[in-house]
């Protein structure tokens, strides 16, 4: 299926994120620069986010969800939420710090029930029709990570 990108809203951080952002990318570096890949989600997940004013949905899925693919086990890693069986879905609210470029969002429901109520900041920006949003988060081994994803606007 082909996917066509509409322009982005003219306006501030707060107008510029509504809409539909598809997956484009997901990488986690480590400390030292090199690449690590998440095992729940895999290297190249599928995925969507959509803003409403105030109200945000996510999904996420591995691309190969056969029996290999991970299920959340015992806690979500730092400032993350869980995949389960590699997918992971969640939506709540957001609210911004424009003048920061922070988003920060608030889990109202979760395919993870040990998320629900999390509390999360990243940092956010739009630039033309792409959406980046940046943390910091753990790998399985708890090795300290900077995940970056980059999302195309669909709507």
């Amino acid at each position: 299926m082909e996917t066509t990108t509409l322009p982005a809203p003219a306006g501030t951080l707060a107008t510029d994120i509504l809409g539909i952002w598809k997956l484009e990318t997901r990488r986690d570096v480590d400390a030292a620069g090199v690449g690590r890949i998440d095992p729940g989600l895999g290297a190249d997940p599928l995925g969507i986010l959509c803003f409403a004013p105030g109200y945000f949905a996510a999904q996420f899925m591995k691309r190969d969800r056969s029996a290999s693919a991970t299920s959340a086990g015992g806690q979500a890693p730092a400032n993350n939420s869980s995949a389960v069986g590699g997918y992971d879905a969640y939506f709540g609210t957001y609210t911004l710090d424009v003048s920061a470029g922070t988003l920060t969002t608030v889990l109202e429901g979760s395919l993870s029930p040990s998320n629900v109520g999390s509390r999360f900041v990243r940092d956010v920006r739009v630039a033309g029709n792409k959406l980046t949003i940046q943390l910091a988060t753990t790998a399985p081994d708890g090795a300290h990570v900077t995940r970056t994803l980059v999302f195309a606007r669909l709507m």
